[in-house]
């Protein structure tokens, strides 16, 4: 028996773009659902229990910003933003915000169809991938089954993508990754993707993580994590 396909909650003020989001949506075997406001949007987050949402950033009462953050105080739904101006790329995944992925208008509905499976693909992977792993660096554990991150006895708030971005690079410690390996690890980009999302992520964990984060900026190649302190190894020996 054929599993149920997934829905999509398109939330777009302009009836001309979420019309042709949903036909390409629909087209690739989604069940779609669309609405205009940021509070119906919610609404409909509880009610229709959709697997990802791809949300505008400038709606008519609520803005998507002020969406995605109360989507995030109760799950981690995948959200897709879209933004008329690239200058608000690093207002929507910023601010603690903490959306999968972004897209500018104007865009291929191709490259949102494909980005919505890369997400909803990682986002399903994730959840059987690496049950109880715990990963230790210095002060900071990260614990995979109960997608916590902590520094010392501190808990760090992560958005999902921001764990995932960490967890990817703990997990391969002593290896540089490119910024297009990342956004296939991470996002499951199976194509040219803006690679911009990921240094925003990393400029989140690093301000979040403050002096426990291992993350190391390697010019013109990508990122990989730092040593663990030796004092702490020591200690722990």
């Amino acid at each position: 028996m054929a599993a149920a396909p997934q829905t999509v909650l398109v939330v777009e003020d302009e009836a001309s773009i979420a019309s042709f989001v949903a036909a390409y949506l629909k087209n690739a075997g989604y069940t779609v659902r669309t609405t205009a406001s940021g509070n119906e949007a919610l609404r409909l987050v509880d009610s229709e229990k959709p697997a990802l949402v791809v949300l505008d950033l400038m709606l008519p009462d609520l803005d998507g910003v002020e969406v995605c953050k109360r989507i995030r105080q109760g799950s981690d739904l995948p959200v897709l933003m879209l933004t008329a101006r690239d200058e608000d790329v690093d207002k929507i995944i910023g601010l603690e915000v903490g959306a999968d992925d972004y897209m500018t208008k104007p865009f291929n509905p191709r490259e949102l169809v494909a980005r919505v499976r890369a997400i909803l693909r990682r986002s399903t992977a994730h959840g059987a991938d690496r049950e109880s792993a715990v990963i230790r660096h210095g002060d900071l554990v990260v614990d995979a089954g109960r997608r916590e991150a902590k520094v010392g006895d501190q808990e760090i708030q992560l958005a999902p993508k921001e764990f995932d971005l960490l967890w990817e690079l703990l997990d391969h410690r002593g290896l540089v990754l490119t910024r297009d390996q990342l956004l296939e690890r991470v996002w499951g980009y199976t194509f040219a993707g803006d690679t911009r999302t990921v240094d925003v992520h990393v400029r989140q964990l690093r301000r979040k993580l403050g002096d426990a984060s291992p993350i190391v900026t390697v010019w013109g190649v990508g990122y990989k994590v730092s040593p663990a302190p030796t004092a702490r190894e020591d200690s722990a020996a």
